[in-house]
């Protein structure tokens, strides 16, 4: 792979894959040629003429799909547009919930590597967007349930009297978790958490908030970190313990999910209505589903004076910040496909995110899933 293309994203989306510092590593240590679409970096800041310093090339979308071998996105852009055989496509395509997506690129003979199920191993750190991104829609969630939510987060003292701190609850202690623990607590609030995982536990411990632990958990040292689904006992007792704290919170955070499956359903519509007005609930799974029964994703509703936030990319709400971490992760992974010379045969990094080879399924978790069906 020689050329890369870095496309526009849609309307939606203000963060880019690359940005012009990147481009300028890309081409001077990887020796390969950047081509960008027209505006592709301008909601996030980054001019046509900063690319072009770095040392793009300004095309437009058609001269992408024509030029670049490496076919570069956040979001799944690709609708069946006629290119060469042997491109491939580069991006967070979240496939594993989103399977009817993977059509599209077989009808072509194309190759397609989803970025979002790059291995969770040490290796591949600098690679993970996840995390990247988890991190920073951890910490907009307390920012922006702080601006909607009707009072103050720390304790106030003042001559007119003391208010309160508010108590935060945190659903899921993965990454995005423990960055919402660690802002809501530099503010000043109360913070409990809960998590499936005994070993969050600790990490959450550490850093101040109280760990809510449901007993009868069960736990799988191959999922990668993630929660896994549990059984209908353990689901009765933990609606039940959740129910109880949520009716004494102020702000509710969920970051739930589980890859390739619908959300767990952890606020129902009876717990949303035992909190106070004014409180709020973001929810960071309403992608796939949502953990609070009421979320709409993408969008904000109230019920019974509680505003509901669904957003699973609280992020792009940061596109400087998240363009720049994603940009990294971007290039770290160009780097090591151009070491292993794009071959994933021995590879467990590309192995683990490689999903489409010239045109054919090859991941094992997509094909025993067909098997299987």
């Amino acid at each position: 792979m020689q050329s890369l293309g870095i496309f526009k994203e849609p309307a939606n989306e203000s963060r880019v894959s690359v940005i012009p510092d990147t481009v300028k590593r890309i081409t001077q240590t990887l020796n390969m040629e950047v081509w960008v679409e027209e505006g592709a970096g301008i909601r996030a800041g980054f001019t046509n003429k900063a690319y072009e310093e770095a040392g793009a090339k300004i095309v437009s979308n058609s001269n992408i799909f024509k030029n670049s071998e490496g076919l570069l996105s956040i979001n799944h852009l690709y609708r069946g547009e006629e290119v060469e055989d042997g491109k491939s496509f580069i991006g967070i395509y979240n496939l594993m919930y989103h399977r009817q997506r993977i059509s599209t690129y077989q009808k072509s003979n194309l190759s397609v590597f989803s970025l979002d199920m790059v291995p969770r191993t040490t290796k591949a750190q600098s690679m993970d967007v996840l995390s990247s991104m988890a991190s920073l829609s951890g910490y907009k969630a307390v920012i922006k349930s702080a601006e909607l939510y009707g009072s103050v987060l720390p304790m106030f003292t003042t001559a007119a009297g003391t208010l309160k701190p508010a108590k935060v609850l945190i659903l899921g202690a993965g990454v995005a978790g423990l960055q919402a623990i660690a802002t809501a607590k530099r503010l000043g609030a109360i913070v409990e958490a809960f998590d499936v995982r005994r070993a969050a536990g600790e990490e959450v411990r550490s850093l101040g908030a109280k760990f809510i632990e449901v007993p009868g958990y069960t736990e799988n040292t191959s999922a990668g970190g993630y929660a896994v689904e549990q059984s209908p006992e353990y689901l009765k007792k933990q609606k039940e313990l959740i129910h109880e704290h949520i009716s004494n919170a102020s702000i509710v955070i969920s970051t739930a999910n589980i890859p390739g499956r619908k959300a767990p359903l952890l606020i129902e519509q009876a717990s949303v209505e035992c909190m106070q007005p004014g409180s709020v609930i973001v929810d960071l799974a309403s992608e796939q589903g949502g953990n609070c029964a009421l979320t709409q994703d993408e969008r904000m509703i109230e019920h019974n004076g509680v505003k509901i936030i669904g957003s699973s990319y609280l992020a792009k709400e940061m596109p400087m910040a998240s363009s720049q971490m994603l940009s990294a992760n971007y290039f770290s992974f160009i780097k090591h496909l151009k070491q292993q010379n794009g071959n994933a045969a021995n590879d467990p990094i590309l192995q683990g995110c490689k999903v489409i080879e010239n045109g054919e399924l090859i991941h094992p978790a997509f094909i025993k899933n067909l098997t299987s069906a």
